[in-house]
């Protein structure tokens, strides 16, 4: 008989500590994803944001003798333009490419029919995400002009600014699904440590009213908590890292990932699950603790 009651309590244990792995698992996948899904969203913020530019133009006024001074001064414009602090990368557009891709907008496949020199070369200028910010796009644009060489800037400053509040709308919204996950895994893995403890008030209390100090009572459970957290953080971070590279692969993503990062988050995950379980550990330990014999038929 005692050895089914006794086998009966290894099961039970061992249900109990696989139940309290696969939630910490869980919370932190979900809680990992949503990690992922905030870098990237920012990333992919500043990709969308690159992809906005701003051409700014040579004078159109243009005399075939002088095609050789002309081009060491837009090569020299050139050069200059790309060293701006607010330009990410910088494109040089000459006539003849500006022509073609006119002649391919209107649909004009005769060079007969058409004037190729009544289009200026530019520079096709990516701005720096920080950059295309309604606060800072007429500062950045005013420093583009401002180069000796050319003659006028033209942008879409409407779209930037609406494309601007658009991610950043977004980003608030996936901030704060993360804060809320946050605090959901917290509450989520407490409960589940909670219900462990709980089937073991009685043994805390037995042990405390016969001499065992609270240290000493404590210390087991924080082994036990610390293992029970590594090996639930181990599992959820492989089943995040193996998702996420599946559809990295699969999908791609039109960015390079960012390896700090990745492990930032990693870390971050892994200690946020020990701390979580060891610290709701000692929380519901310490609850059994101070309450007296009594309490623990009504806990």
């Amino acid at each position: 008989m005692a050895k089914t009651v006794e086998d009966f309590n290894k099961k039970r244990l061992r249900s109990s500590n696989i139940t309290v792995v696969i939630s910490i698992a869980l919370v932190l996948f979900l809680l990992g994803l949503m990690g992922l899904i905030l870098i990237n969203a920012q990333k992919y913020s500043d990709y969308i944001k690159e992809q906005l530019v701003v051409n700014a133009y040579f004078d159109e006024n243009y005399d075939a003798k002088d095609s050789v001074k002309i081009a060491k001064l837009e090569a020299e414009t050139f050069k200059k333009i790309q060293v701006l602090a607010p330009v990410k990368r910088a494109t040089y557009i000459s006539r003849e490419m500006a022509a073609e891709e006119a002649k391919k907008s209107m649909g004009i496949e005769s060079s007969a029919l058409f004037d190729a020199n009544i289009f200026p070369s530019s520079i096709e200028v990516a701005l720096k995400p920080e950059f295309v910010d309604p606060a800072k796009i007429d500062e950045a644009i005013k420093q583009i002009k401002s180069t000796p060489g050319i003659i006028d800037v033209k942008n879409n400053s409407t779209l930037m600014v609406e494309v601007y509040n658009n991610l950043n709308n977004i980003l608030k919204w996936i901030l704060g699904f993360s804060i809320l996950f946050l605090i959901l895994a917290i509450v989520l893995i407490n409960n589940s440590i909670r219900l462990k403890i709980f089937s073991k008030r009685f043994i805390i209390k037995t042990m405390q009213l016969v001499g065992a100090k609270r240290r000493f009572i404590l210390k087991p459970f924080i082994k036990e908590a610390i293992i029970l957290g590594v090996i639930g953080a181990l599992i959820g971070l492989a089943v995040l890292f193996g998702a996420w590279y599946y559809f990295i692969t699969q999908i791609g993503t039109p960015f390079a990932q960012d390896n700090n990062q990745l492990i930032i988050l990693v870390i971050g995950i892994f200690l946020l699950g020990v701390f979580i379980t060891v610290f709701s550990t000692i929380f519901a330990t310490w609850r059994f603790l101070r309450s007296n014999v009594d309490d623990l038929y009504y806990s």
